[in-house]
């Protein structure tokens, strides 16, 4: 998935405190083929953008001589406001693959859950090697092929598009089931084993 965006070159003369005073986000480009770039966008339209593309989308930046493509590296919130105050973009460079955390989307329900199981997230995102056309917004893993308890979903289960390869370790473990009570069995032993009065 590819998301478009509108920036502006900024006025290095126009103060940080001005650009947001007009709505606008101060941002900058760069990129090992990228010279460093100030430039400004539009507040509404990156906080749209932002919820759509999070910070493994491709994103083209329209506006400069040359369309760039770009991922999000970085994002600044205000510590008193709350909102986007600075945005740092990685210019992607052409043709070469690039290395970049993906989120890791759960879907389904497992089974274990409706015996009083649960199903217990280890991992959120992995690291992934593509070409910067088809890195996936994100990577689904299906919990409802977890149908027993101490039963585990590693790496070299995940499913990926083509072109694209994990980093990480195959055998970590993405997610794995357990029983509820698991914590209770484990501390009721040392109880018996208490001397007794």
């Amino acid at each position: 998935m590819t998301l478009s965006l509108q920036v502006t070159e900024r006025d290095e003369k126009q103060s940080t405190k001005s650009v947001r005073t007009s709505g606008l986000i101060p941002a900058v480009v760069y990129g090992p083929k990228q010279s460093s770039m100030s430039v400004t966008i539009d507040k509404k339209a990156f906080d749209s953008l932002f919820k759509q593309a999070g910070e493994s989308t491709i994103i083209v930046l329209q506006g400069l001589k040359n369309p760039v493509e770009v991922l999000i590296h970085d994002v600044d919130f205000s510590p008193i406001k709350g909102g986007i105050q600075h945005v740092d973009f990685y210019a992607v460079e052409a043709g070469k693959e690039i290395t970049t955390n993906v989120t890791l989307e759960f879907v389904g329900e497992s089974p274990v859950e409706k015996i009083g199981g649960m199903v217990s997230k280890i991992m959120h995102e992995v690291e992934v090697v593509c070409m910067p056309n088809v890195l996936p917004a994100h990577l689904t893993v299906d919990i409802s092929t977890l149908t027993e308890i101490d039963q585990k979903i590693h790496v070299s289960d995940l499913v990926l598009p083509k072109g694209v390869t994990v980093s990480n370790d195959p055998q970590e473990v993405i997610a794995l089931t357990v029983s509820a009570g698991a914590e209770e069995e484990e501390v009721a032993p040392e109880a018996d084993a208490a001397p007794a009065a």
